[in-house]
């Protein structure tokens, strides 16, 4: 802390994470680096499936890689330092790295509000109108719509950020948490925090409500198509891509909701711990799965993927053996001609 005339400025905060539960380190760390690593893993895969195949080169896809791609620093904002702290005694912060670290992580959670809601628009035009589909979403379209979600979800990200780390901070300088999440960085500020929370609740709202009327209107308009439609089958198969956007919806403005929506009365730190690692790490790793459970394309593209592959190796071993058996046949044909003193 750096001493002024009249009071302590905090340069840096002590992330306590999970010290409550000291002798559960191991075992915490095991756990947190498997989760990451899983969720590296799966969502790496699934960009360079959507990449690699050109039969997911569709608008559906393209959103869903950069939805991927979202959750992949989403959990990189923060995983990292935990898993740090988890094994270290140094668990401090600059106050730089601190605002750095919320803004980042909000700007990617505040992204995927918008890019949610452009993803059940494109699902509007493929199921209600289906022969104007390519029109309608172009890959121009698209472009605009994820780089507008990235705007609007950075730029609402710099004025919560700015309404939290503008306060005065002069102590203590312990953060009762595994990040430098919204509630436990306020609670330690020595100013009046009444115009950030209001602040941060309105962006959260306009953010939020924005995004869940383009769903809602959405799905409103899928729900009478495929009520419309005839066959079973048909509404059965219409429904099924719309599954796994609505479980993701779900899962992440549900805890959203939860954790950030509440009066400040209302906070309890250490279960909000277990809340934030729900909306921190597991929903990045589930994505995923979600998405790619319920989708016949995604799952045909990975046996093509495999069958590839088999095939890659099956020609190598073909490869490998005629040309071990070549080299013994020639092997054989000039020992026989050394033998009978004849020359090749």
């Amino acid at each position: 802390m750096a001493v002024g005339r009249n009071n302590t400025v905090v340069t840096k905060f002590i992330l306590l994470g999970f010290s409550d539960h000291p002798h559960m380190k191991i075992f915490l760390f095991v756990l947190f680096l498997t989760i990451y690593l899983l969720t590296l893993t799966w969502n790496l895969s699934l960009i360079v499936l959507i990449r690699t195949d050109s039969h997911l080169h569709t608008p559906m896809y393209f959103f869903l890689s950069n939805l991927s791609f979202l959750d992949i620093c989403y959990v990189s904002s923060t995983t990292p330092k935990m898993l740090s702290d988890i094994i270290t005694e140094q668990k401090t912060i600059s106050f730089i790295g601190c605002a750095t670290q919320y803004f980042v992580f909000c700007g990617m959670g505040l992204t995927e509000c918008f890019l949610l809601a452009a993803m059940a628009y494109d699902r509007y035009a493929a199921i209600c109108n289906p022969l104007l589909y390519t029109a309608l979403i172009s890959h121009t379209l698209c472009l605009k719509m994820v780089a507008a979600s990235y705007m609007g979800g950075f730029l609402s990200s710099l004025i919560e950020t700015y309404s939290v780390y503008h306060h005065d901070f002069c102590g203590p300088n312990t953060i009762n948490h595994f990040f430098c999440d919204l509630p436990p960085v306020l609670v330690l500020s020595c100013s009046d925090t009444f115009t950030s929370q209001l602040v941060n609740f309105i962006l959260g709202v306009a953010v939020g409500v924005m995004s869940v009327i383009v769903i809602l209107i959405s799905y409103g308009h899928i729900v009478v198509a495929v009520l419309k439609i005839k066959s079973r089958e048909g509404r059965s198969k219409a429904f099924s891509t719309c599954a796994s956007h609505l479980t993701a919806v779900t899962l992440f403005y549900g805890s959203g909701l939860f954790m950030y929506m509440r009066p400040s009365s209302s906070y309890s730190l250490n279960r909000d711990k277990i809340v934030s690692i729900f909306y921190a790490l597991v929903i990045p790793m589930v994505n995923p799965i979600i998405y790619s459970l319920r989708n016949k394309e995604i799952k045909d593209s990975m046996r093509r993927i495999l069958r590839l592959r088999w095939y890659c190796l099956f020609l190598l071993d073909v490869k490998v053996e005629v040309h071990e058996h070549l080299g013994s046949s020639s092997s054989a044909i000039a020992s026989f001609l050394k033998q009978t003193g004849s020359s090749p």
